[in-house]
């Protein structure tokens, strides 16, 4: 299926090739490219991967040269993104050897969700990997929030992100499916008050969120997770 873009590329266009430096998620966003990139460029280059959920393609496209890498998402299409449904991906079983789903499951319903990393399952070889970015909900400031008034902060608001949860259920539901995690990362511990000065000048700031992320890098306490797990 092809066409234009929809959902959040319609209003913002290609926004993740050169995202502005005073978006408050600027740092984290690059600092899980950083890691996503050092990944990808580690693997084989006879490796299969698939950016499901990849938007733009941004990273297909960085990368198609070095590996045999193919992008899907739901809400665009390209020469390197084919529109497809996380829920019911348009490939074989066992057709990659490496699946990445960076900052997707969020945006996806709960019911969705199990579906999606049954999907993802799927299409990943035995033994192969799935890398996969999601925010989440339980972060160190949202816990204090939770403590003083009665309820977690949301990663963003409730139309975007209808999947919100704390990374244990995200840990948990991708158990069930069948997947062994490998390697748990934290980005950016959300300290009370540093993480408002943060958001309010990500770049300027931008050194901050690296220093808090080295100095306290607890998974349960960051904002994003990036979670590597493998198929049995």
């Amino acid at each position: 299926m092809t066409g234009p873009p929809t959902g959040e590329y319609a209003v913002r266009g290609d926004y993740h090739r050169e995202p502005s430096p005073d978006w408050e998620f600027y740092p984290t966003y690059l600092a899980k490219l950083a890691f996503v990139r050092a990944y990808l460029t580690a693997l084989p280059s006879d490796t299969r991967v698939l950016d499901a959920g990849c938007g733009e393609g941004v990273l297909v496209e960085e990368f198609r040269g070095r590996l045999t890498i193919e992008g899907v998402d739901p809400h665009y299409s390209s020469e390197f993104v084919t529109r497809g449904s996380l829920t019911d991906l348009p490939y074989g079983d066992g057709a990659f050897d490496r699946a990445t789903c960076l900052d997707v499951l969020e945006h996806l319903t709960f019911e969705e969700q199990p579906k999606a990393l049954a999907e993802l399952f799927r299409v990943v070889r035995p033994g192969g990997e799935l890398l996969i970015s999601v925010p989440n909900l339980a972060h160190l400031q949202s816990r204090v929030h939770f403590l003083l008034l009665g309820r977690l902060i949301h990663t963003a608001s409730l139309e975007k992100h209808p999947g919100d949860r704390p990374v244990v259920e995200y840990l948990d539901m991708a158990r069930r499916t069948g997947f062994r995690l490998v390697e748990q990362r934290g980005i950016f511990p959300t300290v009370p008050i540093l993480t408002k000065w943060i958001r309010r000048k990500p770049a300027r700031l931008r050194p901050l969120h690296r220093a808090l992320t080295r100095l306290l890098p607890i998974p349960g306490w960051c904002f994003l997770n990036l979670l590597r797990f493998q198929r049995p």
